[in-house]
């Protein structure tokens, strides 16, 4: 079972910023899972939330700033610390020569954002991480289109609800992974699964008995705010 870094490793660091992400690497983690958006100029950065509120000392959409707004603000207010918000291409290029796994969330579900799967896919062959690279989003719309327009590169079908045969309907959309909330994982799940040969990775699993419950049931994949717990 692979151990990935919640944005890096968001327990101890601020979200989804370099310095989350370098601390994921002390601890010597398998890979991340992080999330991208785009800025007004069409830049692909990293951010969970579409607003800046919770994250840093701005306010307002991620959609609403550019590259250079976003720059100015800090994302490292929770921690104390100064974290500037990163880019796609920041991240690949401080982990070139890495074989990490890649967990790129693209955040679709609120905000539309048109071209930013076509803009991942890009940067992901560029940097030559596409074998290691796998594009998730709760928006299985978005996942459709990675499907069609990109197959050769690995899907993630994010959920955090009780699905009925949710094996079925991956195989049905040609998506290769479920991920699914901790809550929802179970033997059966697995066992279904990977007899269609469709990988588990689940989330966001930060306490002994949640990693308990996923190692039974089998997932490959469990993604942490502490990494340092489970490594």
């Amino acid at each position: 079972m692979k151990i990935l870094g919640h944005r890096g490793a968001a327990g101890t660091s601020p979200e989804n910023t370099i310095l989350s992400f370098a601390r994921g690497l002390e601890l010597g983690v398998d890979g991340f899972e992080f999330d991208v958006q785009l800025s007004r100029d069409g830049e692909v950065v990293i951010c969970h939330d579409e607003r800046v509120d919770r994250t840093s000392d701005g306010n307002g959409w991620v959609k609403n700033f550019t590259l250079t707004e976003l720059k100015k603000l800090n994302f490292g207010v929770q921690f104390n610390k100064y974290a500037p918000i990163p880019t796609l291409v920041e991240l690949l290029e401080m982990l070139t020569g890495r074989s990490l796994i890649l967990n790129v969330e693209i955040k679709t579900g609120l905000i539309e954002y048109p071209g930013i799967v076509g803009k991942v896919a890009q940067l992901l062959e560029k940097y030559q991480v596409t074998p290691q690279s796998i594009i998730s989003s709760f928006e299985h719309k978005t996942i459709v289109e990675v499907i069609e327009n990109y197959p050769h590169l690995k899907t993630g079908l994010l959920y955090d609800c009780g699905l009925i045969s949710p094996w079925l309907y991956a195989q049905n959309l040609g998506a290769s992974h479920l991920h699914p909330h901790f809550a929802f994982v179970t033997p059966e799940l697995v066992r279904e699964s990977h007899l269609r040969g469709i990988g588990v990775h689940t989330w966001t699993v930060d306490e002994p008995w949640e990693m308990e419950r996923v190692a039974i049931s089998g997932a490959d994949i469990v993604i942490t705010n502490y990494p340092e717990r489970f490594i």
